[in-house]
């Protein structure tokens, strides 16, 4: 039979608790109307600011053409823009609308009622120690894949605390270099 010893594996509960993380984030967007990738489009924008169409994919973790088709609703719904890129008129450059804030904040509402959930047994001290350990984790990891991995201080954020998504998830959730800050 196969054999593993998954309850001392770091990767084994990292994975675990983001699917988790991911389970009770889809619940909290589901009365707000907001699917897992709008809200994965939304919080990379948030946190990285414009981003290709290829870049923004490569976050989530999914083919360019999946993209498309979350990226269409969007802007049917006015909440991005896709413009051309002045130097490559190949590549799109996605940008959110006004019409995205009110979205947007009910997205930072399910982040921190997730987050509250998520942490509620643990002491302020706690929540900063598994802070620390994810960066450390994720810096750790970063190391080992070089170039191909953007370092920790350009995936930090630039939105409150408090806005950041679930899971890169990954943060693999929402994506996940980002589910490792403090949602």
């Amino acid at each position: 039979m196969l054999q593993y010893d998954f309850q001392n594996s770091v990767g084994y509960w990292i994975h675990m608790t983001a699917r988790m993380y991911d389970r009770v984030m889809h619940q909290e967007l589901l009365p707000e109307g907001i699917t897992h990738r709008q809200c994965q489009v939304l919080a990379w924008l948030a946190h990285e600011g414009e981003l290709s169409q290829v870049d923004l994919a490569d976050r989530m973790n999914i083919e360019p053409p999946t993209l498309v088709r979350i990226l269409d609703r969007m802007e049917r719904d006015g909440l991005i823009e896709r413009q051309g890129c002045p130097g490559d008129r190949r590549r799109k450059i996605i940008r959110p609308l006004p019409a995205a804030q009110p979205v947007w904040r009910k997205l930072v509402e399910c982040f921190r009622r997730v987050r509250e959930r998520a942490t509620r047994n643990l002491t302020a001290e706690q929540r900063r120690t598994l802070q620390e350990l994810l960066q450390l984790v994720q810096a750790n990891l970063s190391e080992d894949e070089g170039s191909k991995v953007p370092d920790a201080a350009a995936r930090r954020p630039r939105v409150s605390e408090a806005a950041l998504p679930p899971s890169p998830a990954p943060l693999a959730a929402v994506g996940p270099a980002v589910a490792a800050k403090d949602s």
